[in-house]
């Protein structure tokens, strides 16, 4: 599939609900959102549907995402489906880790084959006021069992928060020694964070200028990050840089939310209800089709644009 622009699609982010287990501030607002009925979000066997629909269409990647993905109900039942399909190239999860520990051995069997933990901060003490309440002890027992487990490359997503974690940028450029990969990424305005977000930014920058001895590897185009290594590291460091260094021309990807809508873009407003296409019977492929054609050239950050909807809403 291609879009009017030329770009390839082949990239499918699903969020299987949009439901946590943490509150973390810039993802949700402190109240949480308002739940969504048990009709209005698919069901595992539409997602299952859906997903081979598109796989049909070229879809050679996807990432199961949330809210927290494992807090889903019979989860690992469509995990397993979809794990083998030998039409996927890559197949794999954004997660908070802190059901790790309970489904690592599982995750693996059903053919999950990356895991990126999002984690923006080391402290115990930070991280229980970054995510309303959360206890890190739990994210590292269950970083330890997806080591254990044979995971491998297992990414660190690292929200760079101005005032907040600008201090930890070599604490966690150091894990990449023990073989772990650490993306930085930069702090996005999205629904009720716009304000928090917009005084709380950071450019990605700031961790070049943080860290010496930084060598360049590639640009990966599937994750929109920058990697460099550390002399004698394992691990890279992947920059991803969505609000000064926006990499919107090489776009490849498109999103499903909970509730069945498609949305071109984490930012965009633009979206299909193919929930309520495939519940009428109605044949989605054509619809799909024209709806990738259709996605935007990029996001209007540099506008003031932003997308009236939050993180967990949609995946990040």
């Amino acid at each position: 599939m291609e879009d009017k622009y030329g770009r390839a699609i082949t990239y499918l982010r699903i969020s299987v609900t949009d439901l946590c287990n943490l509150r973390c501030i810039y993802c949700m607002p402190e109240k949480g959102v308002k739940k969504l009925k048990h009709d209005d979000v698919l069901r595992l066997e539409e997602i299952e549907h859906i997903a081979d629909q598109f796989i049909s269409l070229g879809i050679t990647k996807i990432r199961i995402t949330g809210g927290e993905p494992l807090v889903r109900k019979g989860i690992t039942d469509l995990l397993r489906k979809l794990g083998n399909d030998r039409r996927l190239k890559d197949f794999s999860m954004t997660t908070n880790g802190i059901l790790l520990d309970e489904f690592a051995d599982e995750l693996k069997k059903t053919g999950i084959k990356r895991i990126n933990i999002s984690v923006d901060t080391l402290d115990a003490r930070k991280y229980s006021y970054i995510t309303r309440g959360g206890d890190i002890e739990r994210l590292k027992k269950g970083l330890d069992s997806a080591k254990n487990t044979g995971f491998e490359p297992i990414k660190l997503n690292v929200v760079l928060i101005k005032d907040f974690n600008d201090d930890e940028i070599e604490d966690f450029a150091r894990l990449t020694y023990e073989g772990l990969n650490v993306r930085f990424i930069e702090l996005m305005p999205l629904g009720d964070s716009v304000l928090w977000a917009s005084s709380r930014f950071i450019s990605n920058q700031y961790v070049l200028n943080s860290l010496k001895g930084l060598n360049k590897v590639q640009y990966d185009s599937e994750s929109s990050a920058i990697n460099y290594r550390l002399p004698g590291a394992n691990g890279h460091i992947g920059l991803i840089s969505p609000v000064s260094c926006k990499f919107c021309r090489n776009c490849s990807r498109i999103r499903l939310s909970a509730e069945g809508r498609l949305y071109p873009c984490l930012h965009s407003e633009m979206s299909l209800d193919l929930k309520t296409l495939l519940r009428q019977g109605r044949d989605i492929k054509g619809a799909v089709q024209e709806f990738i054609y259709n996605k935007p050239f990029s996001h209007r950050f540099e506008n003031k644009e932003f997308a009236n909807r939050n993180m967990i809403q949609i995946g990040g």
